[in-house]
């Protein structure tokens, strides 16, 4: 069903900016930061989306996906590998045996400018390659002429050839220029099928923000109590620190509570940030910081 898009809220950056600051000054006691982090750990899709990726790279990852931190005791392990469709079936190969899901990005990633059979056989492929997951692109210049129907028969399309797998649209909020258009997208792709939507590729700058997530969960919130439907967040791109993530939790409990506060509903696209995250918990456990060497480049 088509949203009606004539009557959705209309966002003051004032306001929403206002409203972020709010929730980044929340003070977190350290037993619960500890927690905080362990939950950012475990919804954290661990990324390798480069021309330059290999069959052994992609390996790699899968191995630091299933033993993050083989010292550590009593840490999950992360919720998914994200590579591109030619990759699946490595990964899904590296990681049997694990509850790790396998997500590949489709859909002529990261600009979305193909035509349409392209993209379902870019889905396809990806999906009988194993993928769990597939995270689409939106195409924004259709977006952005207005043409609005497009992108959602064009997500309802994916959405249908993916099967049984999830869809992720990622709206590439960067592009869209405004938080009201980020709403207007968030509305489109929840009506058409998806199972999360999602801020960015992270290939072009500004990509995850504080303020484009609050507005696509409060889009979220809006949906989930029109329809009973509860609709996944991934932010992805640029979050790289504990600090910031344990921000977004915060957002993400104060706006849309403690049913979305798991890995079936809320992920961070993100690499850099799993080995922040270690960095903390050791910190926690020994109270000294280990050298970033002691981790394993991403």
């Amino acid at each position: 069903m088509f949203p009606n898009l004539n009557n959705l809220p209309v966002y003051d950056t004032t306001g929403v900016n206002e409203r972020v600051k709010r929730f980044c000054s929340r003070s977190i006691k350290k037993s619960s930061k500890v927690e905080g982090l362990k939950l950012a750990m475990s919804m954290i899709d661990l990324t390798t989306l480069e021309g330059k990726d290999t069959k052994g790279k992609v390996e790699q990852l899968c191995y630091k996906a299933m033993h993050p931190h083989d010292v550590l005791k009593d840490i999950p392990k992360v919720a998914a590998v994200c590579v591109y469709p030619s990759y699946v079936g490595v990964a899904k190969k590296a990681l049997k045996g694990s509850n790790i899901q396998v997500a590949s990005v489709a859909t002529a990633f990261p600009s979305g400018q193909s035509n349409l059979e392209v993209k379902l056989n870019d889905t396809k492929f990806a999906v009988d390659q194993g993928a769990d997951e597939i995270d689409m692109v939106i195409s924004r210049g259709a977006f952005l002429a207005g043409d609005y129907q497009f992108v959602f028969d064009e997500i309802a399309s994916i959405k249908e050839a993916c099967g049984k797998a999830h869809l992720k649209v990622i709206l590439e909020t960067g592009e869209l220029d405004t938080l009201d258009n980020v709403r207007k997208a968030s509305e489109i792709a929840m009506y058409a099928g998806a199972d999360f939507i999602k801020t960015s590729t992270g290939k072009i700058q500004p990509a995850a923000t504080m303020q484009v997530t609050y507005v696509m969960l409060d889009a979220i919130k809006d949906f989930y109590l029109k329809t009973g439907k509860m609709i996944g967040m991934k932010p992805a791109g640029g979050i790289s620190n504990s600090k910031l993530a344990l921000q977004y939790l915060v957002m993400l409990n104060e706006v849309l509570g403690e049913k979305w506060m798991n890995k079936n509903y809320f992920r961070f696209g993100a690499s850099s940030l799993l080995n922040d995250v270690l960095m903390q918990l050791v910190k926690a456990e020994t109270g000294l910081y280990q050298s970033p060497n002691y981790f394993s480049k991403d």
